[in-house]
């Protein structure tokens, strides 16, 4: 490899590269001396170091010569100019003196303007501060006025005032403020703030709800008293318009009149009722999103309310306070349920109403479960009625009070039936069973107003002049008089109760029949059972047929007052209670006759076997024949229970007879002796034909027996065919038993004829037995 070649410095190649790194160059300012590393590590590389620095060398002094040249040829004017320059310098230096100097003065006034101009800055920045300062302070003395105010809202009662500030704080516009620990600590402290709106509210809500318990029986006693005057006004006018005479209050056609003139018992001259404090509890409630808390709130003071209105146990004479202020209750629960929208629900309302009805239902019949007096009954029926018609009017549904009221009314009716029935009961005992006098027709036309008579008899006894005596005795007119007070005390129980008709018919009805039939027939039916005094049997005879005559036109009356109020039919069943006493009365009068009967029969003193027959009937016929038609026909009564009379002494007798004949206190007797019980018959049944009484049916039994013995026709009466149409009166035990009286006194005599006939009466009284085992015994 041939060696390589040193290059070759020269003045002008280095005076290039100088040129180049600007050393040289005049019009330069500044020296580029990065190029100058390449050039000194090329030198170093090729280790021409002298050689450079040789021709570096000869560059230098070639241009010290050359300006030593340029110098030589300007060097005159190279002086001149520094003449020139050192008169400048002098001017300069002594310009640099004097504006030292100003400097000095100036820098000297300036740097007390500067302080001026720094205090001014600083007082401005400092204003700036107070100025801010005085801002953000009003701005939250406004804001803490709002909440002052919110305070003396709250305290004023200014509640949704109050909840708007709030909210009013909580949506301001962003300031300066809004970063400021006052501010956040404000709105921290907006829920606590509304919470002393809400617990304000609340407060004011449940003193509302203390008044409102406090004027509750103020409210009812209003709404009460408008009832009784609106039902006062309604009688009024239904007693003038028959038309509307079966309408009863709240009817449509009454709704509609009452209309015109309604009466609010909430606003009123007498009582304003607010319900501003539950109206704004409610809305600011709504307005924090907790109706739902409140509702229950209310509703469980409300209940806690009706559960203190009644005390148990349950004071009857506090019962009317009571359901006053039930009544004022449930008025403003229907003005809350009507008024507040979603606040409360008809299902609250009848939770309250249904647990208040019941327990109210429940305390009064523990209070009258003892009770026996019915003006008590009333007392609470009305105040319980008042309560009803009340609370209908305000669409309260009422049937449990109704079926209260009918439930006690059932008691009532059994209290009124004891009582009632005990008067009557007296009635009857005292008295005297003879016909009631009346001295003036006043008096009979204030009794005939009290009785029920039919039509054709009224008009009989108005027709007759005073003074007279009345077909019945005083009993009957004071039965008359208490039927007619329980009638009316019946229905004053049941006035103005919404029920069903036919019900209350069917227990007045019932109430009737017992009354009638176990207090007055029951009694009349013991008085005559202890009456042997015929007088006063026939009365109570005659009164007994009255009562069943009264029966039915009590019946006939009642039922055209229920039809005019749209009622059934009342049925009274106590007629057959009376016909059934009245056959006893005259079963009693034929046993008080049949006892004196049996005084004149022990003075007959009749021969059983006498040697012949008498020739004429006995004497004591005469003295009871007189007694029989004189005491009959001296009963007052109809004549048609007179010829009972007669019917019932006439069988007595008949069978008085037909004793002689076959009973076993004679033992024996012959064929005379009956002949003449035959002749005392005859002349009986003669007696009573000729006094108009004839009953001679009540003989045929004793006639027919006697002809089969008397004819000798036993033989006869043993054939079925001829004692079924001849002898079908004749019992064959009785026929056996006079058949062996006669037989017993055949075989008891001497002679022989007589012998022979009783014993041929025994063979017949045999052959009867056997014939007949059993029959008609």
């Amino acid at each position: 490899m041939p060696p390589r070649r040193r290059p070759h410095f020269t003045q002008e190649s280095i005076d290039q590269q100088l040129q180049q790194i600007h050393l040289l160059d005049q019009a330069s300012s500044s020296e580029n001396l990065e190029q100058l590393g390449p050039i000194i590590k090329q030198i170093h590389a090729n280790r021409q170091q002298e050689v450079y620095l040789r021709t570096l060398q000869g560059l230098i002094e070639s241009k010290d010569a050359e300006i030593e040249s340029i110098c030589g040829d300007n060097y005159q004017e190279f002086i001149s100019s520094v003449s020139t320059l050192f008169s400048i310098k002098s001017y300069t230096t002594n310009l640099r003196e004097k504006i030292t100097t100003l400097d000095a003065s100036v820098s000297q006034v300036g740097k007390s303007l500067v302080e001026k101009k720094k205090a001014l800055l600083q007082t401005k920045k400092t204003a700036a501060n107070l100025d801010e300062a005085i801002d953000g302070l009003q701005a939250c003395l406004r804001v803490l006025d709002v909440v002052n105010r919110v305070g003396e809202m709250v305290k004023e009662g200014k509640y949704w005032s109050a909840l708007r500030s709030l909210e009013d704080i909580e949506s301001m516009p962003p300031t300066s403020l809004s970063t400021t620990p006052l501010f956040q600590h404000l709105l921290s402290s907006l829920p606590s703030l509304r919470g002393q709106i809400k617990d304000a509210v609340t407060a004011s809500m449940k003193q509302w709800l203390l008044d409102i318990r406090n004027v509750s029986a103020q409210i009812g006693q209003l709404a009460l008293d408008a009832m009784e005057l609106r039902t006062r006004r309604w009688r009024g006018r239904r007693e003038k318009d028959p038309i509307i005479k079966s309408s009863r209050v709240g009817s449509a056609v009454e709704t509609i009149t009452y209309e015109k003139t309604e009466y609010n018992v909430l606003d009123n001259e007498q009582l304003k009722v607010d319900f501003k404090p539950l109206y704004e509890c409610i809305h600011i409630y709504t307005a924090l999103d907790s109706l739902d808390e409140i509702r229950r709130s209310y509703q469980a003071d409300r209940k806690a309310q009706s559960d203190l209105i009644i005390p148990e146990p349950l004071p009857l004479p506090s019962l009317s306070a009571i359901t006053q202020e039930i009544v004022g209750y449930f008025i403003v629960e229907n003005h809350v349920l009507n008024t507040t929208g979603s606040f409360r629900s008809e299902r609250e309302v009848e939770d309250l109403w249904d647990a208040l009805i019941s327990r109210l239902s429940k305390a009064v019949e523990d209070a009258l479960r003892n009770e026996k007096d019915p003006d008590i009954y009333l007392k609470v029926k009305e105040a319980l009625l008042g309560s009803v018609m009340a609370l209908e009017s305000y669409s309260y549904s009422t049937g449990s009070i109704h079926s209260l009221i009918l439930r006690l009314f059932e008691k009532y009716v059994n209290i009124l039936e004891s009582k009632f029935g005990k008067r009557f009961e007296n009635i009857v005992a005292q008295d005297d069973f003879q016909p009631m006098y009346v001295e003036k027709a006043s008096e009979r036309d204030e009794v005939l107003e009290t009785v029920w008579l039919t039509r054709e008899q009224r008009q009989q006894l108005e027709q007759t002049s005073a003074p007279l005596n009345l077909p019945w005795s005083q009993g009957f007119y004071l039965s008359c008089q208490d039927i007619r007070n329980f009638v009316q005390n019946f229905y004053q129980f049941i006035e103005g109760v919404s029920q069903h008709h036919r019900n209350i018919d069917d227990l007045l009805s019932k109430s009737l029949d017992t009354i009638l039939s176990n207090y007055i027939s029951d009694s009349m039916a013991k008085r005559a059972q202890n009456t042997t005094n015929l007088s006063q049997l026939a009365q109570i005879i005659t009164n007994l047929e009255h009562f069943e005559i009264a029966c039915s036109e009590l019946e006939r009356s009642l039922t055209n007052i229920r039809s005019s109020q749209r009622g059934g039919t009342i049925r009274v069943k106590a007629a057959a209670s009376f016909a059934a006493t009245r056959t006893k009365a005259l079963a009693r009068v034929t046993e008080a006759m049949s006892s004196k009967l049996d005084e004149l029969f022990d003075l007959s003193e009749y021969d059983w076997t006498p040697k012949s027959r008498k020739d004429a009937p006995s004497m004591y016929l005469d003295g009871l024949v007189s007694w029989l038609t004189t005491v009959v026909d001296s009963l007052a009564l109809k004549d048609v229970y007179k010829e009972e009379a007669y019917r019932g002494a006439v069988s007595y007798i008949a069978s008085c007879f037909m004793d002689f004949l076959t009973g076993r206190d004679i033992p024996m007797m012959n064929e005379h002796a009956i002949a003449n019980v035959l002749m005392d018959v005859d002349f009986l049944d003669e007696e009573l034909k000729r006094s108009g009484h004839s009953h001679s049916a009540a003989f045929t039994e004793l006639r027919s027996t006697a002809s089969v013995v008397m004819s000798d026709a036993v033989n006869a009466y043993l054939v079925a065919s001829i004692r079924q149409t001849s002898y079908a009166a004749v019992k064959p035990k009785r026929l056996q038993a006079l058949l062996e009286k006669l037989a017993r006194y055949g075989l008891e005599c001497r002679d022989a004829p007589s012998r022979e006939r009783g014993d041929k009466r025994r063979k017949e009284a045999e052959a009867v037995g056997r014939l007949f085992p059993g029959e008609n015994r």
